[in-house]
């Protein structure tokens, strides 16, 4: 499996609902740090799904529906 680390999350300004900056340290490293985490896990499964014959564009139609169904437990909460 590929272990290069990913510059994603290096770039994203975390924000709260309001606009605001997320400006905790230990938010943001664990935001980072859970990000580059799923970031892996999709690219293991991603290479073993091509490595096993399937077809590229269904895998990340598969990744990217798997992103949409995910739900907020927390909508309608206050922060």
């Amino acid at each position: 499996m590929t272990s290069l680390r990913s510059p994603i999350g290096s770039d994203i300004t975390w924000r709260q609902p309001d606009g605001e900056l997320v400006s905790c340290e230990e938010k943001l490293k664990v935001l980072n740090e859970n990000l580059e985490e799923i970031r892996q896990y999709c690219q293991d499964a991603f290479e073993d799904a091509i490595l096993m014959g399937c077809d590229e564009a269904q895998v990340r139609e598969v990744l990217q529906a798997v992103v949409d169904a995910i739900e907020n437990p927390y909508k309608g909460r206050a922060s």
